[in-house]
């Protein structure tokens, strides 16, 4: 008896007080209720004024997670999956379509797709949500953890903790691995017709999807049957912008060529980011795992989370291993417990 009351009384200690249902779902003086956490957020830009879209789930006075999309011109719901474990762990968090994507206003200006003016988006947006270094945690994921990092290099001082979730923090690197790893271990003659396709301008034939998802994607995007890929990923990248994706990224998941990030390098600068910072990784991602440790032991203060399962949407194919040490990273850093 006095083993298992002495067990029970750890566990309460990795609970935090405030993690009760009544004050997680309590939304007293906040002014989302009325659309159930949902926010339009207005954004100062070069060419005027657009909105945002920003929802809010539960309440936790010192854990509150903004959540940036990949792609870019992807949308939050492919992360839809934190539904599942973030309210469990009474963890704050903020779904947030990016300027351009589906969900918020989207302007037919390609000055505006531009990382330094995404960076301010975002500083913008913490303002308006009332999140300070007390309490705000920033993950991005893909295309987000380009956003992050570059946020966490002029803004950190106002972050609590920071998540890179499978991103690479070298484009030319990125596309080294491609070269190098990725595309030899593919059908070549697939390969080839890829590269004919590509050469060709032809991104919207509906060839180069068909070529693209089982030689590439379910491989190392999100490792399982295509017809299998969870809902809110397929609808997620059916809303993708791609006056955003292509210029930024270029036409595929398959290295980014052509587009504005492929020069975009910050190793160098790596440590200069002094928060905490949990870096995840997946054996069988897009990104070179290698390097991603690497980062997490470039940072200040970082830990590496390797999803041994996971390949770019580690969040679903290695989903227990993802939420497991996303939720203790937080309540580690939350609980002055980080290491």
């Amino acid at each position: 008896m006095k083993r298992f009351l002495a067990l029970m009384a750890a566990l309460l200690l990795t609970i935090p007080a405030f993690a009760t249902t009544t004050s997680y779902f309590d939304n007293s003086g906040r002014s989302d209720v009325l659309s159930g956490g949902v926010r339009m957020i207005p954004i100062a830009t070069p060419k005027g004024t657009f909105k945002v879209w920003t929802k809010r789930v539960g309440n936790n006075p010192t854990i509150k997670v903004l959540l940036l999309h990949g792609g870019p011109g992807m949308t939050h719901e492919y992360l839809e999956a934190f539904d599942s474990y973030f309210p469990g762990a009474s963890i704050e968090y903020y779904y947030y379509d990016q300027l351009g994507s589906s969900y918020s206003d989207q302007p037919d200006d390609p000055s505006l797709v531009e990382l330094p003016r995404y960076v301010e988006e975002v500083e913008q947006v913490r303002k308006a949500l009332g999140l300070n270094n007390k309490n705000f945690y920033l993950l991005g994921h893909s295309w987000g953890g380009i956003l992050a990092a570059e946020y966490a290099l002029k803004y950190g001082r106002n972050l609590k903790g920071l998540v890179i979730s499978n991103m690479m923090m070298s484009i030319p690197a990125y596309n080294r691995y491609a070269d190098t790893v990725l595309m030899p271990a593919m059908d070549q003659k697939a390969l080839g017709e890829i590269k004919q396709l590509e050469a060709a301008g032809k991104y919207e034939d509906p060839r180069y999807m068909e070529l693209l998802l089982p030689n590439h994607y379910v491989h190392h995007v999100l490792r399982m049957p295509y017809a299998q890929w969870p809902e809110p990923v397929t609808r997620s990248i059916a809303h993708i912008n791609p006056k955003i994706y292509v210029p930024m990224q270029g036409p595929s998941e398959l290295g980014a060529h052509n587009a504005k990030l492929e020069n975009w390098d910050r190793v160098a600068d790596l440590p200069r980011i002094a928060v905490p910072t949990l870096v995840i990784a997946g054996r069988h991602d897009t990104m070179d795992p290698a390097h991603m440790k690497m980062v997490a032991q470039k940072v200040q203060h970082g830990r590496l989370l390797m999803c041994e399962k996971g390949s770019h949407m580690s969040m679903y194919d290695d989903q227990q291993t993802y939420f497991t040490g996303l939720i203790k990273f937080l309540r580690d850093v939350d609980g002055g417990q980080f290491k």
